[in-house]
């Protein structure tokens, strides 16, 4: 899978496809491994399934209570208000390569980094460095113009950008981390999930000969917000690979550094 991916290209992107505010400073727009980019999610607060149905159940006996009690209008009225916030989405600012919250020291998560950038859709749940991140509801949105992947079918790699036919920002799935250092210096991070593409009409013909193709786990906009607030049993649902004729394919240029043209 592609360790390359081109970031939006203008702020007024953020609001129209992931309505976020734009950040203040548009950062770089050619991603690689441990360079700071950005990811949407609606909370920075993880809680497993458990913890969450707990959650329910406790405001639910809390709300019976006070309906016994006589004061179900008052304490109802301002829930409405309250609703918005609880499901607004969040830009924010880390780096990209996933950087486990058990491991020991900076410089340990900076070597993992490089090999946690992506995260098949079957291992997500089960791998060691992101399955307390998945159990924990930690999934984001990662805003994207085009990723990129090799082409070998002429015996060397090529490198092929791939983006919406129509030209829009892919949100791609994607899973977050919080490391704290013993000083309690922070690092937000975060990684790709991709799916298996081996049955693509595009991306099968891409990436080395004789491996599993995989293809990053593109999001339909109408399900953004279904999948932040899925629980964790159910998240894999939205995991589809993006239909091949809503994709277009085009070779860097030859004699271009930047494999993203940018």
């Amino acid at each position: 899978m592609s360790t390359q991916y081109e970031a939006l290209k203008a702020p007024e992107l953020y609001l129209s496809a992931f309505q976020v505010e734009p950040p203040a400073e548009m950062g770089e727009r050619k991603m690689t491994p441990r360079r700071p980019g950005f990811f949407i999610t609606n909370s920075l607060t993880g809680a497993t399934d458990a913890e969450n149905a707990a959650r329910k159940a406790a405001l639910a006996e809390q709300a019976a209570a006070e309906a016994a009690a006589g004061g179900a209008l008052a304490a109802t009225e301002p829930a409405p208000a309250a609703a918005p916030a609880a499901t607004a989405r969040l830009l924010v600012p880390a780096q990209w390569g996933l950087v486990p919250h058990w491991v020991k020291s900076a410089s340990d998560g900076q070597l993992r980094a490089t090999k946690l950038v992506n995260v098949k859709s079957d291992n997500a749940s089960t791998s060691t460095a992101f399955r307390d991140a998945w159990l924990n509801n930690q999934r984001c949105i990662v805003p994207m113009m085009a990723f990129v992947t090799d082409d070998y079918r002429t015996g060397k790699a090529k490198p092929t950008r791939i983006a919406r036919v129509d030209g829009l920002p892919m949100g791609v799935a994607g899973i977050w981390s919080r490391w704290t250092d013993d000083d309690g210096t922070e690092l937000l991070s975060y990684a790709i999930i991709t799916v298996n593409a081996n049955a693509h009409a595009l991306m099968n013909r891409y990436q080395q000969p004789g491996n599993d193709k995989t293809m990053p786990a593109i999001l339909n906009e109408g399900a953004y917000d279904a999948w932040l607030r899925s629980s964790a049993y159910k998240a894999k649902e939205f995991l589809r690979a993006y239909p091949a004729q809503k994709l277009l394919a085009n070779p860097v240029e030859k004699g271009r550094k930047n494999p993203l043209g940018i």
